[in-house]
């Protein structure tokens, strides 16, 4: 394992270029609570810029950790979810809560 930690097709490589970063697990948990509308995610994750929020929604929709579901009405509506894969990032994010709680 340790040859390969830092070589792309690692594993542990993989999952943190997909949940990695200041802001993609605090939107993750916050899709646990449900379904979320862009205004709702924005104003639950305080100091994140709208930008940031929609450039890390992006990413996490091209890597199939969340939904992006586009209703056809005016004003427009757009819900976020969570996809299996998402969902299944929940034990990682607890064990790092035990971890981190050590310390």
């Amino acid at each position: 394992m340790e040859e390969n930690f830092i070589d792309s097709d690692c594993p542990v490589t993989k999952a943190l270029s997909i949940i990695g970063g200041k802001w993609k697990i605090i939107i993750i948990c916050r899709l646990y609570g449900g379904i979320k509308r862009f205004g709702e995610l924005k104003r639950s994750i305080p100091g994140i810029t709208t930008k940031m929020l929609t450039q890390q929604l992006r990413e996490l929709e091209e890597n199939n950790v969340i939904h992006r579901e586009v209703f056809k009405q005016v004003p427009p509506k757009v819900e976020y979810s969570l996809t299996e894969l998402g969902l299944s990032v929940k034990t990682i994010i607890l064990a790092l809560y035990e971890w981190g709680s050590k310390l």
